[in-house]
């Protein structure tokens, strides 16, 4: 498993209905609270925070970005 970082971006892999938040949706990693919790910060087109929490690993996905569009 990869290890997650701060800056890293990355996807929410379970519905959050009581903070409105969907499965897929892409959030940056603020800061490493414990061993396997994270703040993540989620951001509107504008960079406007519409949510920050914390959350575990296990419920986040490492995003990567091609330069090429090919893995």
């Amino acid at each position: 498993m990869e290890t997650i970082k701060p800056f890293d971006v990355v996807a929410l892999l379970e519905d959050l209905p009581e903070r409105d938040l969907q499965r897929g949706q892409v959030g940056t990693i603020v800061e490493q609270l414990a061993p396997d919790a994270f703040e993540v910060e989620f951001s509107d087109n504008q960079g406007r925070t519409y949510a920050s929490l914390s959350l575990r690993s296990d419920q986040l996905m490492i995003l990567h970005h091609s330069l090429t569009g090919v893995f």
